[in-house]
């Protein structure tokens, strides 16, 4: 199985980094074939239309993501709404060769509100793709990251279990 953890935060010292990298090696433990697309990083290009020339790691994060049977994604919340470079990402996308994949969520906020409607807004987007949302999503504050690693032992639980029960998902789907 293919897996592909997202984080969605273009922010150069983005909390939301942090939390998927952990993610990540969470999901990579339990499945080699796990990578990892760091928006972070600066690499992946604005969408500039169909048919237009775009580098390499939008091309490969593009290719990636399509042919992942799990994408496991993390956005900070921005102004109630998931990041602008997520939504980017998402636009090199072709739905036709998404269905039935399946996808798990973690959000991360500053403080206790948005949850609920960044989780639907999301999940609408998955919908649109065709890919089946574990309806568990993880809510993290700020707060459960310090010194650059998820300190809060209950987000990391929380975490791991968003994770698990994703990849249980895709496993039961495959079988069908």
């Amino acid at each position: 199985m293919k897996v592909v953890v997202i984080s969605g935060s273009p922010r150069k010292n983005a909390l939301t980094q942090v939390m998927m990298k952990y993610v990540y090696d969470y999901a990579k433990s339990k499945n080699q074939d796990t990578k990892l697309i760091n928006l972070s990083d600066g690499q992946i290009e604005c969408y500039r239309g169909y048919g237009e020339e775009y580098n390499e790691a939008t091309k490969t994060a593009s290719d990636d993501i399509t042919d992942a049977d799990v994408w496991l994604i993390g956005t900070p919340i921005y102004n109630s709404f998931f990041s602008s470079a997520l939504k980017n990402l998402f636009e090199y996308i072709n739905y036709k060769k998404t269905a039935g994949k399946v996808s798990g969520m973690a959000i991360l906020a500053s403080g206790n509100i948005g949850f609920t409607d960044v989780q639907t807004l999301i999940t609408q987007l998955l919908s649109y793709f065709r890919v089946v949302a574990n309806p568990k999503a993880v809510f993290l504050t700020t707060e459960a990251i310090t010194d650059n690693s998820v300190s809060d032992v209950n987000a990391q639980n929380r975490l791991k279990e968003m994770v698990d029960e994703t990849l249980e998902i895709a496993s039961k789907l495959r079988q069908d």
